[in-house]
């Protein structure tokens, strides 16, 4: 059976050549009669861009760093491809409000990725939404200018999707009127799961990021660990279904076969299954709501055998309670959580900060936070530049009173 003719949709991927990213173009590949690639952006990796221009042809290229932007543009001239090659935060913004632009795929890791995003949204577009921060750091301001904007915002996070998926379109803003209970995220525990406590003190960075099931890039595979991920999905689940805390509950599930689920006040729970690859909820998203093929092995049940569930450990997993709390306290507390967990798991993966010690620089910023709620783009990153100052602070004070030993030998 030959694909259905459509419209073309109009796909800018924002973080192309990280893990979503490039999960993004082999699933749009697949599909040539349905998707054209419009622009392409990453932050500085300039060789791999390169060769998804060759792949793709897309009309635009931006790279972050305007070196690596302007190697990049030498390399296309001398390939003898049409894409113009721009650079710089600025041109993010401009590429996502192309009028030939229907979709963009927000990917790019960390505040980086908000003001791309923030404006694909205010252009009115479908927002694939794989950029935490938009939700976490910006909840509120972002979706409000969703909402004043008309733009489509679909979760490409495999727990987001699936409970996305679980629930009937009228139900995603009204939970109650739909008799919804509770969302239920699934978490695989990550590489620690059933380490000894005393280890965790001494884990490195290349442990850290060797996630047992999913394929992802370093810093959210350190979110895995530590189970911060799993609380900034929290955070985002409240905004994008507008949940209370107390309506999302987490379950550690080893195998990531169950992505999340749906409970109802009948009794009946929904569940979305599959491999763990994320290509099934790209590839939903930019089908839906059709849906399309994936590349993706499908699951067989007799295959995994069993399914296992468990409670998280507060104890091993004290990131999860931190973002809890952000949650709750509202304000600027989940941008300040945010800003210093990115300091935090940076530290750690330069070997300046103990793995075991990411959660009480968090923690710390937290205990200075205020009620005060962004209003604006502007006081989103005002909140985010001082949770970023006051954990920079804490790094110092805490290397200052090991007598100034070398990062890298630390016991923070």
């Amino acid at each position: 059976m030959g694909e259905v003719t459509v419209k073309r949709q109009g796909i800018v991927v924002l973080g192309s050549t990280g893990s979503v990213g490039v999960s993004t173009l082999d699933v749009v590949a697949r599909h040539p009669g349905r998707f054209r690639v419009v622009a392409l952006a990453a932050n500085r990796r300039g060789e791999a861009l390169f060769s998804q221009c060759a792949a793709f042809n897309p009309q635009f290229a931006v790279l972050n760093d305007p070196d690596a932007a302007e190697d990049l543009a030498r390399r296309i001239r001398s390939a003898g491809l049409a894409t113009q090659v721009l650079s710089g935060g600025g041109a993010l913004e401009e590429i996502v409000a192309l009028s030939e632009v229907d979709t963009v795929m927000a990917a790019i890791v960390g505040i980086a990725g908000l003001r791309g995003t923030v404006a694909a949204a205010r252009a009115g577009k479908r927002v694939l939404l794989a950029n935490k921060e938009a939700l976490v750091s910006a909840g509120a301001v972002f979706m409000r200018i969703v909402a004043e904007h008309g733009a489509t915002l679909i979760p490409i996070d495999s727990e987001h999707n699936a409970v996305f998926q679980a629930l009937p379109a009228a139900a995603r803003r009204d939970l109650a009127a739909a008799g919804v209970r509770r969302i239920v995220l699934t978490a695989s525990g990550g590489p620690f799961r059933t380490a000894a406590l005393e280890r965790l003190a001494h884990v490195t960075p290349a442990e850290a990021c060797a996630h047992p099931n999913w394929v992802m890039g370093r810093k959210i595979s350190v979110d895995s660990a530590t189970m911060m991920n799993k609380g900034l999905e929290v955070i985002e689940a409240a905004w994008l279904f507008n949940a209370t805390d107390a309506q999302i509950t987490v379950v550690i599930h080893p195998e990531s076969v169950i992505h999340s689920l749906v409970e109802y006040i009948d009794g009946s729970v929904l569940a979305q299954l599959g491999n763990p690859d994320m290509r099934t909820p790209i590839a939903f998203a930019l089908g839906y709501p059709e849906r399309i093929d994936a590349g993706v092995d499908f699951l067989e049940l007799a295959a995994v055998g069993r399914l296992h569930f468990s409670e998280p450990d507060d104890v091993r997993f004290p990131c999860l309670a931190l973002a809890r709390r952000a949650l709750r306290a509202g304000g600027n507390a989940p941008t300040l959580l945010n800003a210093a967990n990115e300091v935090a798991v940076a530290a750690f993966l330069k070997h300046q900060l103990r793995f075991s010690s990411i959660p009480a620089l968090i923690e710390h910023v937290l205990d200075e936070s205020t009620a005060s709620l962004p209003a604006s783009l502007d006081d989103v990153f005002a909140a985010d530049a001082l949770g970023r100052e006051r954990a920079g602070i804490w790094l110092e004070r805490q290397r200052g009173s090991r007598g100034g030993r070398p990062a890298q030998l630390s016991a923070l």
